[in-house]
């Protein structure tokens, strides 16, 4: 009877799960559901305001323009070259194709589809937001001799290339170091996404095809959806219960 349950017990091992949601202390549970909330609040909070901002022309809007110049005024040839290569990376050719390559082989090597289906929900779920938004507010972006890429003369409002990296960063971040029992590597983790969403930010502005708010108003969304992701990882496993790793 045993001979005859390995081989079953190990094809079940090889099929993917879905798996249930990580249960964690009480204590862990209601910290997580808090800091969710919090970044939900900040992310549309600061979304709200850069947008009444945009429309009227006032506030943070207001730095635009110089900020726009200045980057233009320190222009070099490295940097150029640097933030292109950004530019391409976290665009509409590559992203698609790097998350669904990190999607793919994550549920491969797991055998688990609960993490890389958050991780592509939000990637999608940024890309309707932006498009939809970047349509309502239909803003203008910068002038077109400004723009080191080719001309592009479609909504600036938000900037997709920087909710896409946004997204891609802060959700992976979370839903890979999450789990980890090192607060270190969750720090380190969140840095250096903060690094990468500050540095395709500024290459939108340096290469010319968006204004600093467009970005901040990105950013804020991004946010808003790593609350998300947070919230439904934390809640799918009910009832809190002692930490396990998957």
């Amino acid at each position: 009877m045993s001979g005859c349950r390995g081989p079953v017990a190990q094809s079940r091992q090889k099929r993917f799960h879905l798996g249930a949601g990580k249960k964690v202390s009480t204590g862990r549970f209601l910290v997580l559901h808090a800091v969710s909330l919090s970044l939900l609040l900040a992310g549309m909070s600061t979304f709200v305001l850069t947008l009444a901002d945009v429309l009227t022309g006032s506030g943070l809007a207001s730095v635009d323009g110089p900020l726009t110049d200045w980057f233009i005024h320190h222009r070099t040839g490295t940097a150029t070259a640097v933030l292109a290569g950004f530019a391409f990376v976290f665009g509409p050719a590559a992203l698609p194709v790097v998350t669904l390559v990190a999607v793919v082989a994550w549920a491969l090597v797991t055998r688990r589809l609960w993490r890389p289906i958050l991780l592509a929900g939000a990637m999608i779920t940024g890309v309707v937001l932006t498009e939809v938004i970047a349509h309502v507010v239909g803003r203008s972006r910068p002038p077109t001799e400004f723009m080191m890429l080719g001309a592009d003369a479609t909504s600036s409002f938000p900037s997709g290339h920087v909710v896409g990296a946004s997204n891609f960063l802060l959700v992976g971040a979370y839903l890979v170091f999450s789990r980890s029992s090192r607060r270190t590597a969750l720090i380190a983790a969140f840095g250096a996404a903060a690094a990468g969403m500050i540095v395709e930010a500024a290459s939108r502005i340096y290469l010319g095809y968006h204004w600093f708010t467009d970005t901040v108003a990105s950013a804020s969304l991004s946010v808003v959806l790593l609350a998300v992701v947070i919230l439904l990882d934390v809640s799918r496993g009910g009832r809190p219960g002692p930490e396990h790793t998957e």
